[in-house]
């Protein structure tokens, strides 16, 4: 099974890995691990508003070191944010879970009103 860690579950894994939950952290060292675009683009964001502390460049080059691998944001995934019911609010999710629908890819979270978007979501 292919991975999409969801952006709490990222900064948790690069920086504070004592976070996450034992089935988290086996599920990240048993399979394959996507992080998003979006994922860096919202820690810009929310690190640039001071809501945040963490280097975007610094998750950035992390990401190879650490065996995840980095997936771009593409225009299939940015249109099926559209099909997508409104159950979340959070541009960045929904675009999340666009792309491990679009992939397809297991979207990993912590965020238990994801699992209504069904079985492409696993909270841990």
């Amino acid at each position: 099974m292919n991975l999409l860690l969801d952006t709490q579950l990222l900064l948790w894994a690069l920086i504070q890995p004592a976070k996450l939950k034992s089935r988290a952290r086996s599920l990240i060292e048993q399979n394959e691990v996507f992080v998003s675009a979006a994922s860096i683009w919202e820690i810009s964001i929310k690190s640039s508003l001071g809501k945040l502390e963490a280097n975007p460049l610094a998750v950035l080059e992390a990401l190879k070191p650490a065996g995840l691998l980095e997936l771009p944001i593409s225009g299939v995934h940015a249109a099926k944010v559209f099909e997508l019911p409104a159950l979340h609010r959070d541009p960045f999710d929904r675009l999340l879970l666009a792309q491990a629908l679009s992939e397809p890819l297991m979207l990993l979270t912590d965020d238990d009103v994801l699992a209504q978007y069904g079985h492409y979501v696993t909270v841990v």
